[in-house]
């Protein structure tokens, strides 16, 4: 048997939760929602990392949907609730392949249905508008993870990709973390400062994420994760989920994407557009500079030094499909995953070892996160604090 062989037979087993998929926002974007014309259960890649085939052919068990909005949106809030529906009329269209999913046991659930168990985040603390409330009605709508970031700071954290403003965490932040963890919802620290990373350790009490980053000291990107926080992973019981974005996992690629952003900007583009009109400009770009290519080996790279440095109870997978213009050679699309198991086998990494990357450290986080809110929920209510009330 060869080894992508064998990664294909363990991911009919034990299939891949990945943590972050950005295609809410690319529906948006590219079709204002007409599910009808990014029709999923048909093959998209003409347009799309993502469709329902994809999926099935790359092992994907589980998915969290990024509900993501742009921090620089009018009304965030309203805009997340639109990508919620969106999720939920995706759910609705395809009930044979997708599950909802809002706790571990339905996760599990879904594994024995045969369907892939949809689960939801919101990428950045701009969609609660600073108030507990909001995060408590996202909460209600189905959502189980807040980046507490995207790009730019919010008012109460700081982000890896601004200026540091609060020095990581906020009073009010931290009130943040701990409504969170009343709730049940998991607390993610992709995107965030390092220090934001330290602080919401030193504060949470259920397990955290990172739904989609990879090793600082394998590529020294501000969105990846230094070892001091990998190392304390495993008093917290968290996990980083490896992502495959090239410029978060390839240095050369950084530096890149930093000359590519910048020539998005100056014609008018923002560098996350992935609209046909800024891929165009991409194109060209890439044309007069060819990128450099991350393969799978990079991001195995990337999970080898997180093994070392969190252990292999801590790791998983969030591969950022539809939020990302580039992917690496063997990992173009959804139907990847296979790829990076075989080359993880080849290099020696057990079964025992892959089914808990693929499945069981982001099932048993959840069911963990969850056993904390009981615990809280019988202890104190809800937080009505305000942030003028906490941060002056």
């Amino acid at each position: 048997m060869t080894s992508r062989e064998a990664a294909r037979e363990l991911l009919r087993e034990f299939p891949v939760v990945d943590g972050h998929n950005d295609l809410p926002w690319a529906l948006r974007e590219q079709v204002r929602y007409d599910l009808e014309a990014r029709d999923i259960a048909a093959d998209q890649s003409a347009h799309l990392h993502t469709d329902l085939p994809r999926l099935r052919a790359g092992g994907v068990g589980a998915q969290y949907w990024s509900v993501y909005v742009r921090t620089d949106a009018p009304d965030p809030v309203a805009a997340t609730l639109e990508q919620i529906d969106c999720v939920r009329q995706l759910l609705a269209r395809h009930p044979e392949d997708l599950r909802p999913a809002l706790t571990a046991a339905d996760m599990e659930a879904a594994r024995r249905e045969g369907r892939i168990a949809s689960l939801m985040g919101a990428e950045g603390g701009h969609s609660i508008a600073n108030s507990l409330g909001t995060l408590r009605g996202l909460y209600g709508l189905g959502v189980r993870y807040l980046t507490l970031t995207h790009n730019d700071n919010v008012d109460w954290a700081d982000s890896a990709t601004d200026e540091p403003r609060a020095g990581g965490l906020t009073a009010f932040g931290r009130e943040v973390v701990r409504e969170m963890n009343r709730l049940g919802m998991l607390v993610d620290l992709s995107h965030v400062a390092a220090t934001t990373m330290r602080d919401a350790l030193d504060t949470s009490t259920a397990p955290v994420i990172f739904s989609h980053s990879s090793a600082r000291a394998v590529c020294d990107h501000p969105r990846n994760i230094p070892d001091d926080v990998l190392e304390r992973l495993p008093a917290n019981g968290g996990i980083a989920m490896v992502t495959f974005v090239p410029k978060f996992v390839l240095q050369a690629a950084v530096d890149w994407t930093a000359a590519a952003d910048e020539n998005m900007r100056a014609r008018g583009f923002h560098h996350l557009d992935t609209t046909p009109e800024a891929m165009k400009v991409h194109r060209a770009f890439e044309e007069r500079h060819p990128r450099p290519v991350a393969t799978v080996a990079t991001v195995a790279d990337h999970l080898d030094h997180m093994r070392e440095a969190a252990g292999i109870d801590h790791l998983g997978i969030g591969g950022d499909y539809d939020g990302t213009a580039f992917t690496p050679d063997g990992l173009d699309d959804v139907s990847g995953y296979p790829n990076l198991i075989a080359e993880l086998l080849d290099r020696g990494w057990s079964k025992a070892d892959l089914t808990k990357l693929t499945w069981k450290n982001a099932v048993r986080v959840l069911d963990a996160t969850e056993a904390v809110a009981r615990g809280l929920q019988g202890a104190r209510p809800p937080s009505n604090a305000r942030i003028e009330d906490l941060d002056g």
